[in-house]
């Protein structure tokens, strides 16, 4: 029976795929910073009939010492690690760049680029040593170059991700390690990460203008979480891209908001 590992996984976008998973007959590892969340979202993904595990790990991404615990705790309790995903992120305050201070990019940078960084490098090492396995990192605004204020350092982290989870998967491939390496593009989800900085302590407000634009390209985790998953489990192929907002689908979108009109936020 194969193994998931998601990072950032007691609710949101990481819970929905561990939801669809564990449907699907995967062991689940949970993992994310609050202990007593964990603890209630495997209690929920109990409730699916399966004859797969549900396990949970406190993790936060930006301590090596986490992470290494987190895979040797995966390993010990499922035997090996089939698919790791890097979930685990944080939005950034509304506030340009220059009114963000040091402590509050460095928190950013070190949760979503570096926690990426570190997990995929050092789950890397497990998976290269038998050859299999997959790990896919989540891409975000910004990494299609786009650019809007208020996301700006966000922005910058899933740039790098995406460069970095590129140049992963061409080193993987080159020194045959066995193992594929992917990019997740879920666009934009409909969750309190939208309108929360750093883990829901400090509140976003949205302005009228972006409500609109995500009322028409918004979709809910759940939706996106079964496009991914079942993507991710048919992928056989080193640095694919699995892309839930096309540009073909937001044109489309676009063109049919004025008769399909929805509002997240009513």
């Amino acid at each position: 029976m194969k193994t998931v590992v998601i990072t950032g996984s007691s609710r949101g976008l990481g819970f929905e795929m561990a939801k669809v998973f564990r449907k699907s007959g995967l062991n689940v590892m949970l993992s994310a910073t609050n202990q007593e969340v964990l603890e209630k979202a495997k209690k929920e993904l109990e409730k699916i009939e399966s004859s797969a595990k549900v396990e949970v790990c406190k993790c936060n991404v930006t301590s090596e010492e986490d992470i290494r615990n987190l895979i040797n705790y995966s390993k010990k309790i499922f035997g090996s690690i089939d698919i790791w995903i890097n979930n685990a992120g944080v939005n950034q305050p509304n506030k340009p760049i220059w009114e963000l201070s040091a402590k509050e990019i460095t928190s950013i940078l070190d949760i979503d680029l570096k926690g990426t960084i570190n997990a995929s490098r050092l789950v890397m090492r497990e998976m290269a040593k038998v050859r299999s396995g997959a790990i896919y990192n989540i891409e975000g605004y910004g990494s299609n170059d786009a650019k809007m204020l208020g996301l700006s350092i966000y922005g910058t982290s899933k740039r790098a991700v995406t460069y970095f989870t590129e140049a992963l998967a061409k080193e993987s491939q080159e020194l045959k390690t066995g193992v594929i390496v992917g990019r997740l593009s879920p666009g934009i989800m409909i969750t309190d990460f939208l309108t929360n900085a750093f883990s829901c302590n400090e509140k976003i407000e949205l302005q009228e203008k972006t409500k609109k634009v995500y009322n028409i390209l918004g979709d809910y985790p759940h939706v996106v979480a079964e496009f991914l998953v079942n993507r991710m489990l048919k992928n056989t192929k080193n640095n694919a891209k699995i892309q839930w907002l096309t540009n073909k689908k937001a044109t489309w979108r676009f063109m049919t908001a004025g008769f399909n009109k929805r509002n997240f936020f009513s």
